[in-house]
Formats: structure tokens, C-alpha cells, sequence
């Protein structure tokens, strides 16, 4: 019986690549690098960029808003507390396996984990448009989930170089004015109350919060309002912002050379292994497969909007070469190529296993 179900996730896991690789979204990421390589002159303006991700943020937040109408508290009780564990674990190994294994300084080697501990809001996006194409839900927390995984997972990362090389790092408050976070008095107690206003003060938390709050409050009827602007066209923004990153990879592709072969390998084994490890535990938390799949993704998924703006301030000797290649030109593509099939074939199999 246990090889049956074996061989049935790895045909699901199959069976799950072809419409991935055809999804408009996957397209339009790889118009954007061939683009790139054969210099063509198209280009996204910076202004629609950013209008783009700050759409992107919003409707997150507003459809997951909507459908907390109903949920009870205690279901989310430990899904959030495995996704505070994992974006404070990961940073941690991550900076472990680098320094140790990759030889790689402590500002670099924090830097990176960095990264990779906090989460990707696009990677996040297209993980929700595979699932509601494949008719497979997510539980209605899980933007909840992205919002607090994006920012402790930087500043413990950044933790990690401080104790390593105090005078190097910086401290953590660059670290803060970069996420967007308000500048408060040194002799300020850095009580709750503290830590609380510097969490919901970020740029990015700050839209994923107000958008859950404003779609639970007016509920399925009030987002039926803007289900218009924020609902239908949400994949077609993902499109163009994957073509913008498409565009953007397409420009990095020659820093591969000097990220090396041990970086390259740890951008693509690190997050199958991180994705993998977040599927298995959301199933054990008790999350659906949508819900499992898309925990898995957070885990496997690397920064690039909220960290390099950290890390660029507050880790100024810091390689973005390293950090910036192994997120958004290695780690990005192979989760919306491949990594978010496995990890749902991989949730699938686990389902079916139970």
C-alpha cells in the first residue's frame, strides 16, 4: 500500500509540471529573460513597478480578510506558531551552513540567511494562482501567516553577524529604518508595546495587516465591492510583475559567476529542503493540502523586496552579488518552475499517506 501511494504522488507530481510550465504567469517570466539576453528595449517603468507590488500586497491581504469571515481563533493558533518557528530556525541553520560549509564571512553568510528566512510576497502569489487553477483551496489565514514570517527572520539573521562581529554589523536599528520601521529614542524600553508598533509600522506589514483587517471587517459582502479591481485582475498584475522579474533576472544572470558552484547549490537545494520541511509540517498542524502547499512555499521561498533593503543599510559590506543572485536569479524561478509543484505533489502524497 505504501509504494502505491508512492508511485501515485510522483505521477501527481508529474501530472502537476506540465500546467505549471504553461501558466501565463511562468511565461511571462521567461518573456521577460529572453528579453533580457537578446536586449530587447522593453522595459517596466519603475513608477508601475512599485504601483504593481503595492497592489499585490493589498490583495493579498484584502481576499484573505474576507475569508477570515468565520474562522475561529484556536485554528490558527498553531499553523502561526510553526510559521514564527520556521522563519526563526531557518535564518539560523542557513547562517550555519554557510559559514561552516560555504566559508563564507559572517556578514556575507548573514546576509544571505536573511534571505532566505524571511518570505517572498510574489512567490506567496503564485503559489495562490497554481492552487485556484488545480480548484485546490488554501485556509483563509494564510496571508496572516506571510505577514508575520517576512520581518523576525531578518533581524534574527542580522542577530547573527552582531554576536559574530559587533562592530562590523551595525546594529539592528539601520536594519529597522530600512523595513520602513519609525526611529525611536535609544533610551526607549524595548518592551512590547515597542516591538508591536515597529512590526506594524513596516511599509509591507502595514499593507498585508490593514488589507486582512479591512477585508475581515467588511467581510464577503464588502469585498464583493472591490472583488472588480482586486479579485479578477489579480492574475493578470502577477503576470506583468513576474515579466518585470523576468526582466530584472535577465539583467543578473551574469552574476552567477561570481556567486559559485556552493551558492548555486545551496539556492536550489536549501529551499527544496525548507519547502519540503514546511509541507510535512503543515499537514502535521493539521492544514489542508492548498494550506500545506503554500506554508511549504513560504519556507522555501527568499526575499527580495523587504531583506536587500535591510541588509543594504544595515550589512552596507555585505555582497549583494551573493544575496541578491541566490534569491531573485536562482531561488525565485526554480520555486515557480518547480519547486511549488513539488511541494504540492509532495503535500498530495502526504494527504493520501494519512
Amino acid at each position: 500500500m505504501y509504494y502505491v501511494s508512492l508511485i501515485a504522488g510522483v505521477m501527481d507530481l508529474l501530472h502537476a509540471f506540465g500546467p505549471s510550465l504553461l501558466s501565463p504567469m511562468v511565461l511571462a517570466f521567461g518573456l521577460g529573460l529572453f528579453a533580457t539576453l537578446v536586449r530587447s528595449e522593453l522595459k517596466i517603468p519603475e513608477p508601475l513597478s512599485a504601483a504593481l507590488t503595492i497592489y499585490l500586497l493589498l490583495a493579498i491581504g484584502l481576499k484573505g480578510g474576507a475569508k477570515l469571515d468565520g474562522v475561529m481563533p484556536g485554528d490558527i493558533l498553531r499553523p502561526l506558531l510553526l510559521a514564527l518557528g520556521l522563519c526563526a530556525a531557518i535564518p539560523g541553520w542557513s547562517y550555519a551552513i554557510l559559514r561552516r560549509l560555504g566559508r563564507f564571512d559572517a556578514t556575507n553568510a548573514g546576509a544571505i540567511a536573511a534571505h532566505y528566512g524571511s518570505v517572498s510576497v510574489v512567490t506567496f502569489g503564485a503559489c495562490l494562482a497554481f492552487l485556484e487553477s488545480r480548484q485546490v483551496t488554501a485556509e483563509p489565514f494564510m496571508p496572516a501567516l506571510l505577514a508575520v514570517m517576512e520581518v523576525p527572520a531578518i533581524l534574527v539573521a542580522l542577530y547573527l553577524v552582531r554576536r559574530a562581529d559587533p562592530v562590523g554589523a551595525g546594529g539592528l536599528e539601520p536594519a529597522r529604518a530600512a523595513l520602513g520601521f519609525t526611529a525611536l529614542p535609544v533610551a526607549a524600553p524595548a518592551g512590547r508595546p515597542r516591538v508591536l508598533h515597529e512590526l506594524l509600522t513596516s511599509k509591507g506589514i502595514m499593507l498585508l495587516l490593514g488589507g486582512l483587517l479591512i477585508g475581515w471587517v467588511s467581510g464577503k459582502k464588502g469585498f464583493e465591492q472591490v472583488a472588480p479591481l482586486f479579485d479578477v485582475p489579480f492574475k493578470g498584475v502577477l503576470t506583468l510583475f513576474l515579466l518585470e522579474m523576468g526582466l530584472v533576472t535577465g539583467r543578473r544572470l551574469r552574476d552567477l559567476k561570481t556567486a559559485g558552484v556552493f551558492l548555486c547549490g545551496f539556492a536550489i537545494v536549501m529551499p527544496l529542503l525548507h519547502g519540503l520541511l514546511g509541507v510535512a509540517l503543515g499537514r502535521w498542524a493539521g492544514l489542508g493540502v492548498g494550506g500545506a502547499t503554500v506554508l511549504g512555499t513560504l519556507a522555501a521561498s527568499a526575499s527580495y523586496i523587504a531583506a536587500p533593503a535591510a541588509v543594504r543599510i544595515a550589512l552596507p559590506a555585505a555582497n549583494p552579488a551573493y544575496y541578491l543572485t541566490a534569491a531573485l536569479v536562482i531561488t525565485f524561478p526554480f520555486n515557480v518552475v518547480i519547486g511549488i509543484p513539488v511541494y504540492f505533489g509532495f503535500a498530495r502524497w502526504l494527504a493520501g499517506a494519512g
